[in-house]
């Protein structure tokens, strides 16, 4: 069950550590490379500013994008302005995010997001949660997995696992931090992995921003991911 109110609450608090964290950049290390591939920290923020506009539009039943052009190239037209631009920008889509998902709704809706994918009302707020705390560790500022709210993180290794779960390239898989555990890949009869970590480093390896090397899987091949 998702709660809304709550996981809006924890996306502002989300948002001004980012924020705050991204206020002591300056203008050259904007431009720098982030560790997305091909992205400087000005594409970051600018992904996360379009991303909150893209789920105020699904919220009030609009496509998130025109199309997958038109995203790409708002982030590429965002991606060069200066830090002020940027941090506002962030600020003032987040403030509009946070005024839609306030605005009285039938919360147990279906809506549609990106790439035929549709999901329940009640989730965006915990998928903008994602986006937010990822891309702050993306930025590559000094936020890192480990610092990540354990909440989100076991909440986000379970949204991810079940993301993987049935795909017919993923072997069916256990993974456990020694406390928890989750089940994904796919039902085949093929034996199944076990893959043992702390939680960061489950949430690294399955989200596509850790290799997963220091993860243990016993007798085992640490499976192959699909991109997200």
């Amino acid at each position: 069950m998702f709660d809304h109110e709550r996981d809006l609450a924890s996306v502002r608090d989300a948002t001004e550590r980012l924020l705050t964290a991204a206020a002591k950049l300056n203008n050259d290390s904007v431009a720098e490379p982030s560790r997305l591939p091909g992205w400087t920290r000005g594409h970051v923020l600018a992904h996360i500013a379009r991303n909150a506009d893209a789920l105020v539009n699904a919220l009030e039943g609009r496509p998130m994008y025109v199309s997958g052009e038109a995203r790409d190239a708002g982030i590429e037209r965002d991606a060069p302005r200066p830090l002020d631009v940027q941090l506002s920008d962030v600020r003032d889509s987040a403030a509009r995010f946070q005024q839609a998902g306030a605005a009285p709704a039938d919360w147990s809706r279906t809506l549609e997001l990106r790439n035929g994918v549709t999901d329940i009302a009640s989730t965006l707020p915990f998928r903008r949660w994602a986006e937010v705390e990822l891309h702050h560790v993306d930025l590559g500022i000094g936020y890192e997995l480990e610092d990540l709210p354990a909440e989100f993180t076991e909440r986000e290794i379970t949204f991810l696992a079940d993301r993987f779960s049935g795909h017919p390239e993923v072997p069916p898989t256990v993974i456990t931090d020694g406390t928890r555990a989750w089940s994904t890949g796919s039902g085949a009869t093929e034996p199944e992995v076990t893959v043992t970590g702390p939680a960061p480093e489950l949430l690294g390896w399955l989200s596509g921003r850790r290799t997963g090397a220091e993860l243990d899987v016993p007798g085992g091949v640490l499976p192959a991911l699909p991109p997200l």
